[in-house]
């Protein structure tokens, strides 16, 4: 099992002493965020998109660029692009130039992205968003993989015979497809024979694993091999400790300042205490065994292979965040890296930017998509 920390740069009090720090450094935050989870020895680190309140996640492209100059062998996720939002072309523009500073890092999570803010502000509609996503997604992995691209699209200009540069260190980029609530997305993604990431934070887990069995199902009809067919999954929170009760007595202020949060944006919670958080939601708050234990329990519904935990402390103090993630790594990951089996590929190391050797001195790594391309139906 794979390890990623994702952080969708949230602008808003913390929960516990209701101070909000400016928004220079919110981001001085998430950088140091980052070189935590490499430090630590994480898998990943993910930077969400939103263009709304209270997030300041608009420009993911900008932050993991100044986090690729910082890191040497992390991958790097986009936590969703919101490709129903933007220009397909522009957008690869912008992550074929991440993919060569970073050094062939770069993984993207897409998707169609949510709230009515950002659709209004990019002028989408509910009712074409999914049309918007499927096609930008269509282009965006043409134009990955084609020199010249000639496109007839809805919702932009036509190519013909386009060029555009620069043309990418990956060939190609592994893409991940986000999904939460509907069967589109996750039909894309089983379409094209891509990894899926379900976002597992709101609900129980029930509707996430439907969506999951879904997939599997669409993948098998679009005629790929079960065995290559790969899922993520995120977490609703986490904090581990020595023992359950260090872990609740901690966790419990955070708790009670987000329910009060979400009431007083009209929010109706799906937890009222953090006693039914803990046990319904896939929080992992406890010791490092119950944590354990939950992975495993959710792994036996969703069959995942990467896990996400949240990059920011988000109510802990500094000290009590890396300790949390420290213990994380000593005492959960190792056993959950034994019990469950990677994704379907390999993982592999970086490569510099002159392309001459691996940063860490191994083998190269193999090319990062080797999910098998669509079938002649699913094209």
């Amino acid at each position: 099992m794979r390890f990623l920390t994702i952080t969708l740069i949230a602008h808003a009090p913390d929960p516990v002493t209701g101070v909000r720090k400016s928004t220079q450094q919110r981001f001085r935050e998430v950088i140091d965020h980052a070189l935590l989870a490499e430090e630590l020895g994480f898998d990943g680190f993910g930077v969400g998109e939103r263009h709304e309140r209270p997030f300041i996640s608009s420009a993911p492209p900008v932050v993991l660029s100044h986090i690729a100059a910082l890191t040497r062998h992390i991958r790097l996720f986009t936590a969703v692009t919101t490709l129903s939002l933007l220009d397909p072309v522009r957008a690869y523009e912008d992550y074929a130039t991440l993919d060569h500073l970073s050094g062939g890092r770069l993984e993207l999570i897409i998707g169609k992205g949510n709230g009515a803010a950002q659709r209004e502000l990019f002028q989408v509609t509910p009712e074409d968003q999914w049309d918007r996503n499927a096609e930008s997604y269509e282009l965006f992995r043409t134009i990955w993989r084609q020199d010249k691209v000639t496109y007839a699209p809805r919702f932009r200009a036509p190519l013909t015979e386009a060029e555009v540069w620069p043309r990418p260190l990956q060939q190609p980029v592994r893409v991940w497809h986000g999904s939460a609530t509907s069967r589109e997305s996750v039909d894309l993604a089983a379409r094209y024979g891509d990894p899926l990431f379900s976002a597992n934070v709101t609900n129980p887990v029930a509707p996430y694993a439907e969506l999951v069995r879904h997939y599997r199902e669409r993948w098998a009809h679009y005629g790929h091999d079960p065995a290559l067919a790969a899922v993520g999954a995120g977490t609703a929170g986490y904090y581990a400790a020595r023992t359950s009760q260090q872990a609740l007595a901690v966790y419990r202020p955070i708790f009670e300042g987000r329910l009060a949060f979400q009431k007083r944006l009209g929010l109706e919670p799906v937890f009222l205490t953090l006693e039914d958080f803990v046990e319904r939601s896939s929080a992992l708050i406890g010791s490092p065994q119950q944590v354990i234990e939950k992975v495993h329990r959710y792994h036996e519904q969703l069959g995942h292979s990467v896990l996400h935990l949240h990059a920011d402390g988000d109510g802990l103090t500094d000290a009590q965040h890396r300790d949390s993630l420290e213990l994380f790594q000593s005492d959960i990951a190792p056993v959950l890296r034994r019990d469950i089996p990677d994704p379907p590929w390999p993982w592999g190391p970086a490569t510099p930017l002159d392309g001459t050797a691996p940063l860490d001195g191994t083998a190269p790594a193999a090319p990062a998509d080797a999910a098998p391309a669509p079938t002649a139906a699913a094209r």
